[in-house]
């Protein structure tokens, strides 16, 4: 049986240390190292594979271990600063689905990897990102994962390209996930989706249902992710030899309440259209609001689609036909590529140049083909 011992527990023990349970306590490194007769030092090199110990001597702590139960809390390990082992996202809102599912594929590959995952929140703060990132490279981090569209500012993005030239240097990786790149000679790796793709797609599926007035809804024009899925809504119609009218490219937030607004207003006297193309789900969710509100139909007398593929495509009724990204694959991949060649990760991607993920259309029942529209009235059909 273990010692007992009164000393509080702290992140030095490495191993997971709760209250009593029935009298005993959970091992810590110090057990084990009584327990293998050898110095906590050396537990923790076999723990960490760090430096080389007698396969003797291994095996004799590996024994301690599973004769203990120890178990390894690597959130502990990171914290008591063992080693880096530490990954950190920065991302711009914490409950947007977007960045939520990306979130999660970077947590569960840096657990994966015994590595603490730690997120930071800008609010689309472009100076709360540097300082971030700053922040994570005080901290040693093996890596920093940068999610989301950027906007086109040259002082920033040299501020962003000094960051991940520092990073590199202390033997860091800036990982650009969903975001373009900094150019030639700048020393980061990337994880994108076919953004523009995805928008060619949708808007080709709408135009093949019979649709030519298209209205696209969303996105703020200075930020590059709304500016790809605009360049490729625009060249299906090209390809297609549709006219692109201005009057149906209506920019603005990636929120439910422009989607509601702008839509309300568009009804009351816009353009004519058929078809709504909402920059992402959530604004499709308060177009289809205002569209509900106005006793306009979707499918039947308005289709609508969106782009993301978040829980709010499948909760809508008529359930949203929309672009999927692949969210949570996209954050592991930012840190398997940042962490390619450590720690027997042979497998992983290559850590130079960008990796890009494929987005495709998951086809619902809110397209249909259109209706006939009153002349004049510069609105979709209403139900009577």
């Amino acid at each position: 049986m273990s010692q007992q011992s009164s000393t509080a527990p702290g992140p030095d023990d490495h191993g997971e240390r709760q209250g009593d349970r029935g009298g005993q306590r959970r091992a810590t490194v110090v057990d084990v190292a009584q327990r293998a007769g050898v110095s906590t030092a050396t537990v923790s090199r076999v723990m960490n594979r760090n430096y080389p110990v007698a396969a003797a001597t291994r095996e004799r702590v590996e024994a301690a271990m599973r004769e203990l139960g120890y178990v390894v809390n690597a959130h502990a390990r990171a914290l008591a600063g063992a080693s880096a082992r530490t990954v950190g996202i920065i991302v711009s809102e914490l409950i947007d689905p977007f960045y939520a599912y990306i979130a999660r594929g970077v947590e569960r590959a840096a657990t994966d990897g015994d590595r603490l995952c730690l997120v930071c929140c800008t609010q689309g703060d472009p100076q709360r990102e540097l300082a971030f990132i700053e922040l994570m490279h005080e901290r040693r981090a093996d890596a920093v994962v940068l999610v989301g569209g950027s906007v086109e500012d040259r002082a920033y993005k040299a501020e962003l390209a000094r960051r991940a030239r520092e990073l590199d240097a202390g033997g860091s990786k800036l990982v650009l996930c969903g975001r373009p790149s900094l150019g030639d000679g700048v020393p980061t790796v990337g994880v994108e989706y076919d953004n523009e793709g995805g928008a060619f797609a949708i808007t080709d599926h709408l135009i093949t249902r019979g649709h030519e007035r298209i209205l696209y809804l969303g996105g703020p024009p200075d930020l590059s992710t709304a500016r790809d899925r605009l360049a490729g809504h625009r060249r299906a119609l090209e390809l297609r030899g549709v006219a692109r009218d201005p009057e149906l490219e209506q920019p603005g937030a990636f929120s439910r309440a422009f989607g509601y607004r702008r839509m309300a207003e568009l009804l009351c006297g816009g353009p004519r259209f058929t078809a709504v193309f909402a920059a992402n789900d959530i604004v499709a969710a308060g177009a289809a609001q205002a569209l509900e509100e106005a006793g306009v139909r979707i499918p039947q007398d308005m289709s609508l689609v969106g782009y993301d593929d978040i829980p709010v495509a499948q909760e809508l009724r008529p359930r949203l036909t929309t672009v999927r990204i692949p969210l949570e694959e996209m954050g592991r991949q930012a840190v398997r590529v940042a962490l390619n060649g450590g720690d027997e990760d042979d497998w992983r991607a290559p850590t130079t140049g960008t990796l890009r993920l494929g987005t495709h259309i998951v086809v619902r029942e809110s397209v249909a083909a259109p209706t006939s529209t009153p002349s004049g009235s510069g609105k979709p059909r209403r139900r009577s």
